[in-house]
Protein backbone atom coordinates (compact mmCIF):
# COMPACT_ATOMS: atom_id res chain seq x y z
CA UNK A 1 0.00 0.00 0.00
CA UNK A 2 1.33 3.43 -0.94
CA UNK A 3 0.79 6.20 1.56
CA UNK A 4 0.21 9.74 0.37
CA UNK A 5 0.69 13.00 2.17
CA UNK A 6 -1.70 15.71 1.02
CA UNK A 7 -0.94 19.41 1.42
CA UNK A 8 -2.97 21.05 -1.37
CA UNK A 9 -2.39 24.61 -0.15
CA UNK A 10 1.35 24.25 -0.92
CA UNK A 11 0.87 23.76 -4.69
CA UNK A 12 0.89 27.51 -5.37
CA UNK A 13 4.17 27.83 -3.45
CA UNK A 14 5.78 24.86 -5.24
CA UNK A 15 4.77 26.26 -8.63
CA UNK A 16 6.23 29.67 -7.82
CA UNK A 17 3.02 31.43 -6.84
CA UNK A 18 4.62 32.64 -3.63
CA UNK A 19 6.60 35.08 -5.79
CA UNK A 20 3.42 36.81 -6.98
CA UNK A 21 3.24 40.55 -7.25
CA UNK A 22 2.03 42.60 -4.31
CA UNK A 23 2.33 42.13 -0.58
CA UNK A 24 0.98 38.86 0.81
CA UNK A 25 0.34 40.53 4.17
CA UNK A 26 -1.58 43.44 2.72
CA UNK A 27 -3.60 40.98 0.60
CA UNK A 28 -3.77 38.47 3.48
CA UNK A 29 -5.57 40.95 5.70
CA UNK A 30 -8.57 40.33 3.46
CA UNK A 31 -8.44 36.50 3.46
CA UNK A 32 -11.10 35.48 5.96
CA UNK A 33 -10.22 31.76 5.89
CA UNK A 34 -6.70 32.33 7.20
CA UNK A 35 -7.25 35.35 9.44
CA UNK A 36 -7.64 34.22 13.04
CA UNK A 37 -8.23 37.63 14.61
CA UNK A 38 -8.48 41.24 13.44
CA UNK A 39 -7.33 43.96 15.79
CA UNK A 40 -7.49 47.70 15.29
CA UNK A 41 -3.87 48.12 14.07
CA UNK A 42 -2.69 44.55 13.56
CA UNK A 43 -4.07 41.11 12.82
CA UNK A 44 -3.28 37.41 13.25
CA UNK A 45 -3.26 34.96 10.37
CA UNK A 46 -2.22 31.40 9.65
CA UNK A 47 1.04 30.92 7.76
CA UNK A 48 0.15 29.41 4.40
CA UNK A 49 3.61 27.77 4.26
CA UNK A 50 3.99 26.66 7.91
CA UNK A 51 7.04 25.32 9.70
CA UNK A 52 4.68 23.29 11.93
CA UNK A 53 0.95 22.71 12.33
CA UNK A 54 -0.64 25.85 13.79
CA UNK A 55 2.14 28.24 12.68
CA UNK A 56 0.67 31.72 12.65
CA UNK A 57 1.88 35.27 12.28
CA UNK A 58 1.05 38.63 13.80
CA UNK A 59 1.38 41.58 11.40
CA UNK A 60 0.47 45.25 11.38
CA UNK A 61 -2.03 46.34 8.74
CA UNK A 62 0.33 49.16 7.85
CA UNK A 63 3.04 48.18 5.37
CA UNK A 64 6.33 48.66 7.28
CA UNK A 65 9.55 46.66 7.07
CA UNK A 66 11.30 47.27 10.40
CA UNK A 67 10.25 47.27 14.07
CA UNK A 68 11.57 50.83 14.39
CA UNK A 69 9.00 51.98 11.84
CA UNK A 70 6.07 50.86 14.00
CA UNK A 71 4.08 53.46 15.90
CA UNK A 72 3.70 52.87 19.63
CA UNK A 73 0.07 51.73 19.28
CA UNK A 74 1.08 49.14 16.66
CA UNK A 75 3.89 47.86 18.89
CA UNK A 76 1.53 47.49 21.83
CA UNK A 77 -1.15 45.74 19.81
CA UNK A 78 1.30 43.30 18.18
CA UNK A 79 2.62 42.37 21.62
CA UNK A 80 -0.93 41.99 22.99
CA UNK A 81 -2.00 39.82 20.03
CA UNK A 82 1.13 37.70 20.47
CA UNK A 83 0.12 36.95 24.08
CA UNK A 84 -3.46 36.20 23.07
CA UNK A 85 -2.23 33.93 20.25
CA UNK A 86 -0.19 31.91 22.74
CA UNK A 87 -3.24 31.50 24.99
CA UNK A 88 -5.51 30.49 22.10
CA UNK A 89 -3.00 27.97 20.74
CA UNK A 90 -2.45 26.48 24.20
CA UNK A 91 -6.19 25.88 24.50
CA UNK A 92 -6.85 24.79 20.91
CA UNK A 93 -3.74 22.75 20.13
CA UNK A 94 -2.05 21.91 23.45
CA UNK A 95 1.57 22.57 22.43
CA UNK A 96 4.41 22.04 24.89
CA UNK A 97 6.34 25.12 23.79
CA UNK A 98 6.68 27.80 21.13
CA UNK A 99 9.19 29.41 18.81
CA UNK A 100 8.52 33.08 18.14
CA UNK A 101 10.39 35.77 16.32
CA UNK A 102 10.98 38.12 13.41
CA UNK A 103 13.09 37.20 10.39
CA UNK A 104 14.53 40.55 9.32
CA UNK A 105 16.22 40.44 5.92
CA UNK A 106 16.73 37.64 3.40
CA UNK A 107 19.90 36.34 5.05
CA UNK A 108 17.91 35.93 8.26
CA UNK A 109 15.36 33.72 6.50
CA UNK A 110 12.72 36.31 5.65
CA UNK A 111 10.55 35.28 2.71
CA UNK A 112 8.76 38.62 2.83
CA UNK A 113 11.22 41.36 3.65
CA UNK A 114 9.12 44.50 3.34
CA UNK A 115 6.11 43.79 5.61
CA UNK A 116 7.03 43.11 9.23
CA UNK A 117 5.48 39.99 10.77
CA UNK A 118 6.02 37.99 13.95
CA UNK A 119 6.13 34.20 13.55
CA UNK A 120 4.53 32.12 16.32
CA UNK A 121 5.18 28.40 15.95
CA UNK A 122 3.69 25.86 18.39
CA UNK A 123 6.01 22.97 19.27
CA UNK A 124 5.57 19.50 20.72
CA UNK A 125 8.14 17.15 22.18
CA UNK A 126 9.35 14.96 19.31
CA UNK A 127 7.60 17.03 16.61
CA UNK A 128 10.66 17.07 14.38
CA UNK A 129 10.52 14.12 12.06
CA UNK A 130 12.61 12.66 9.27
CA UNK A 131 10.65 14.24 6.39
CA UNK A 132 12.39 17.66 6.41
CA UNK A 133 15.78 15.93 6.57
CA UNK A 134 15.22 13.38 3.80
CA UNK A 135 12.89 15.13 1.40
CA UNK A 136 12.67 18.80 2.41
CA UNK A 137 9.00 18.11 3.14
CA UNK A 138 7.04 19.06 6.25
CA UNK A 139 4.07 16.91 7.27
CA UNK A 140 1.08 18.77 8.67
CA UNK A 141 -1.40 16.51 10.46
CA UNK A 142 -4.37 18.81 9.97
CA UNK A 143 -5.64 21.04 7.17
CA UNK A 144 -4.70 24.68 7.71
CA UNK A 145 -8.29 25.99 7.64
CA UNK A 146 -9.35 23.49 10.34
CA UNK A 147 -6.45 24.60 12.54
CA UNK A 148 -7.47 28.24 11.95
CA UNK A 149 -11.04 27.39 13.03
CA UNK A 150 -9.77 25.81 16.27
CA UNK A 151 -7.55 28.77 17.14
CA UNK A 152 -10.29 31.27 16.22
CA UNK A 153 -12.75 29.42 18.48
CA UNK A 154 -10.26 29.51 21.38
CA UNK A 155 -9.42 33.22 20.91
CA UNK A 156 -10.06 35.25 24.07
Amino acid sequence: MTERLWAPWRLEYVQGGADRQGCVFCAGAEDSDLVVHRGRLAYVLMNLYPYANGHLMVAPYRHVAEPGQLESGEQAEIWELFGRALAAMREALGPEGFNAGFNLGRVAGAGVIDHLHLHVVPRWNGDTNFMPVLADVKVMPEHITRTAEKIRAAWI
